[in-house]
């Protein structure tokens, strides 16, 4: 591991990647790597946790090639020099802003969307200039073994290097110094990374987790709103991190709420073989979404089967704070549904959760809008609709609180990984004299005086 980040550091210390043709010949060697090995990618995820070439495509390499498309077509202007005004105080002279990349950047990736979330963040990283040692998640061990197949053949590895590898290895790579660690995962170890991190004082940006809410409101579109929320909701199986994570739904339409959720999820016919649905990633996490299941709670769904790690989209009805769903983010196809008479008091109830990475409203009501998006601390999300805020890349993606420091995804992420060194540049033809010695009230008269114009 020290041998392969000295390599890194000394390549990174030549200046190579800071030139922007460098940077985009490798996005565009990843492009083509990706687009040319697409049925290696999409029959190792499969092995893995039965994943469709449809949904791996829409929901993972799509967005990976917009990611470098869109670093490759605005690199230029995101990295020149930013002029900015010069107060003043201290004219004559000018400032600007140089982006600069921040050096050997470890990526830790994150096995429910194995590809996206370990390969989102090494474009914006490449893209910044930097150098990049990427530790896929070990739980999909073909993704895993895939991406260090076909990256390591491809790549210099003072350039970029998939390190494969479970907690030992991760642990070991967590005690070197780099001068960037980004994580995508649970705060749990996200907490452990941090700490890792701090020993160094090396600059993090975590990509957490939460129980994220969708609230329904009475006058909402319940057609379009039970349509999205299902697809956002079941979308591989429920293993997504922005998913919503449980509904708060006004009492009045409750039971419309419940029955049209039913006919929604038999509509679509969830199953491995519609290629519409997933395993559970493993057995550990089979077994704990299966306890979270109170069959007298279950309006629909609940059957589980352990030698597929199949579980079906189960809707929990009279779902309460107190029950086992509620008391972890789920991360998984079970959704908790919760009543509420007045929308601020469920609003309160949501706030004494910890600030979760995504939140929804499904309402036709600008003023219970306003409600949930001004009331509720969360990293963000959508009206009328969940999930597919990820999609757009002029927003950046990050939480709050436990749910994560930081963000990424277009320029947020190329700023992710850049430093922005501030310089003043000073003309020589003249100095105003009032900040030397010898000091008196008159100077201290201008300097006021100019302070004001600041």
């Amino acid at each position: 591991m020290q041998a392969l980040i000295n390599a890194q550091r000394e390549f990174f210390n030549t200046h190579t990647t800071r030139e922007l043709r460098f940077r985009i010949q490798q996005l565009n060697k990843l492009y083509y790597l990706l687009k040319d090995n697409e049925q290696l990618l999409f029959d190792a995820i499969y092995k893995d946790f039965k994943k469709s070439e449809f949904d791996t495509y829409v929901s993972e390499m799509a967005l990976v090639y917009h990611d470098i498309k869109d670093a490759k077509r605005n690199l230029y202007k995101w990295a020149r020099r930013e002029k900015v005004s010069t107060n003043l105080l201290n004219f004559p002279a000018k400032s600007y802003i140089i982006k600069e990349p921040l050096g050997v950047c470890l990526v830790i990736g994150a096995w429910n969307y194995p590809y996206q979330l370990s390969l989102a963040p090494a474009v914006a990283a490449l893209a910044a200039g930097n150098t990049v040692i990427l530790k896929p998640s070990e739980l999909p061990a073909e993704t895993s073994k895939v991406m260090a197949q076909l990256i390591n053949s491809s790549f210099d590895p003072s350039i970029f290097k998939v390190v494969e590898g479970g907690v030992d290895e991760t642990t070991v790579l967590l005690e070197q110094d780099f001068d960037k660690i980004f994580f995508t995962g649970s705060t749990k170890v996200g907490k452990i990374v941090y700490q890792a991190a701090a020993k160094n004082l090396t600059p993090v940006t975590l990509e957490l987790g939460g129980k994220s809410p969708a609230f329904i409101t009475k006058d909402c579109n319940l057609k379009m709103t039970v349509k999205r929320l299902v697809w956002a909701k079941f979308l591989n199986a429920g293993q997504t991190c922005i998913a919503p994570d449980y509904v708060f739904v006004a009492k009045e339409i409750e039971q419309k709420l419940l029955e049209a959720l039913k006919a929604e999820i038999e509509k679509e016919q969830f199953a491995i073989a519609n290629n519409n649905y997933v395993q559970i990633i493993n057995d550990a996490n089979f077994e704990r979404l299966s306890k979270m299941i109170v069959p007298s709670k279950v309006f629909v769904g609940g059957k589980t089967k352990a030698s597929e790690r199949y579980i079906e989209p189960t809707i929990l009805q009279n779902a309460t704070f107190g029950d086992a769903a509620m008391q972890e983010e789920i991360f998984g196809p079970i959704l908790p549904v919760l009543a509420y008479t007045n929308l601020e008091e469920a609003i309160l109830e949501a706030k004494q959760l910890p600030k979760p990475l995504s939140a929804y409203v499904f309402t036709s009501s600008p003023e219970s809008r306003e409600k949930v998006l001004q009331r509720l601390s969360f990293g963000g999300g959508a009206v009328n609709d969940a999930v597919m805020h990820i999609t757009n890349p002029q927003m950046p993606f990050g939480g709050v609180g436990n749910s994560g420091i930081g963000s990424y995804h277009g320029k947020a992420g190329f700023d992710c990984f850049t430093h922005k060194k501030s310089i003043l540049q000073k003309a020589t033809w003249l100095e105003l004299p009032l900040k030397y010695f010898p000091h008196s009230k008159s100077k201290l008269k201008w300097i006021k005086r100019t302070m004001k114009f600041q």
